[in-house]
C-alpha cells in the first residue's frame, strides 16, 4: 500500500472512531446547516491535506477529519463548554410560532421531580403571575388575557427588561408552550411539560432565547455569573420546594420573605 493510501486509511479509521464515540456519548448541539458545512468543508480539507503528502498535510487532514466528525455527530465541544446549542428543539424548531430561528440563540433544558399531581402543578404554573414567586430573575408578570401576558425581568446593570408573550400551544394538565411577541426586547420561546411519574410528576422545562448581543453577549454575561442553565435549575428547585412545602427558598433578590405568599 502506498504511503498516501496508508495516511488516508489512518485518517479514515480515526474519523470513524471519533464519530462513533461522539455519537454514543454526546448530545447534538450543532444545527443542520452547520453540520453540512462542517462535513463538506472538512472532507475537502482532509483530501487536500492528504494530497500534500507532508507532515503539514497530515495536520490539515486531521483538522478536516475533526470537522467531518463534527458534521457527522452534530456535537461541538466548544459549544458544550460555553453552553451554546444551535440545533434547536423539536418542540420549538421549524414552527411559525417560534420567536428564535433554529440556527440562533441559546437553548436550555432542565427537569425536576415533584411530589404533586400534574394537574395541580399545571394550574399553578398556568397562572403566570405566580412565576415570580420562584423565578429569581422575574420581577413581575401581568396576565392581560387568556393567552397574553407582560413580563418584567431583571436586566444588566440593575435595569429591567420587559416583553410581551403569548401561549401558542397548550394541553390542559400536560403542556404549556409560549413565545415572545414581535418587538420584545428579548426573543424567546419555551415550554413546560408535566409528565406523570411514580410518586409524583416530572416537570420538564425547555427554553430557547436570543439575548441582546447574541451568543457572544450571552457568553460574556455567563462569565460574569449569568448562567441560564443554572438559573433555571435553581428556579425549578424553588418551584419544587414551594409546591411540596408551601414555601420557596429565600432568593438573593430579597423577595424570599414573600416567596410563599
Amino acid at each position: 500500500m502506498a504511503a498516501g493510501e496508508e495516511t488516508l486509511s489512518g485518517v479514515g479509521q480515526q474519523t470513524e472512531s471519533i464519530g462513533e464515540g461522539a455519537k454514543a456519548s454526546s448530545t447534538v448541539n450543532v444545527g443542520e446547516v452547520e453540520r453540512w458545512a462542517s462535513a463538506i468543508g472538512g472532507g475537502a480539507l482532509a483530501i487536500y491535506g492528504i494530497t500534500r503528502g507532508s507532515l503539514g498535510g497530515i495536520a490539515l487532514a486531521l483538522v478536516g477529519a475533526a470537522l467531518v466528525q463534527r458534521g457527522y455527530s452534530g456535537h461541538c465541544n466548544l459549544y458544550e463548554a460555553i453552553g451554546y446549542n444551535s440545533a434547536g428543539d423539536s418542540s420549538l424548531r421549524n414552527s411559525e410560532n417560534v420567536s428564535v430561528p433554529a440556527e440562533r440563540g441559546i437553548k436550555v433544558e432542565k427537569s425536576v421531580m415533584i411530589k404533586r399531581r400534574p394537574e395541580e402543578l399545571y394550574r399553578f404554573w398556568r397562572n403566570f403571575e405566580n412565576l415570580p414567586r420562584f423565578m429569581n430573575h422575574l420581577e413581575a408578570v401581568h396576565v392581560n388575557g387568556p393567552e397574553r401576558s407582560h413580563w418584567v425581568a431583571k436586566g444588566p446593570a440593575g435595569k429591567s427588561v420587559e416583553w410581551d408573550a403569548e401561549i401558542y400551544n397548550e394541553k390542559e394538565g400536560e403542556l404549556i408552550a409560549w413565545r415572545t411577541l414581535e418587538g420584545s426586547e428579548v426573543a424567546s420561546a419555551g415550554s413546560v411539560r408535566f409528565e406523570p411519574a411514580a410518586g409524583g410528576t416530572l416537570v420538564r422545562v425547555t427554553l430557547k432565547y436570543d439575548p441582546p448581543g447574541g451568543k457572544l453577549g450571552a457568553f460574556v454575561a455567563r462569565l460574569f455569573g449569568e448562567n441560564p442553565a443554572r438559573q433555571i435549575e435553581e428556579d425549578l428547585g424553588r418551584f419544587k420546594q414551594l409546591m411540596e412545602t408551601g414555601e420557596a427558598a429565600s432568593q438573593s433578590s430579597g423577595r424570599g420573605a414573600s416567596a410563599g405568599r
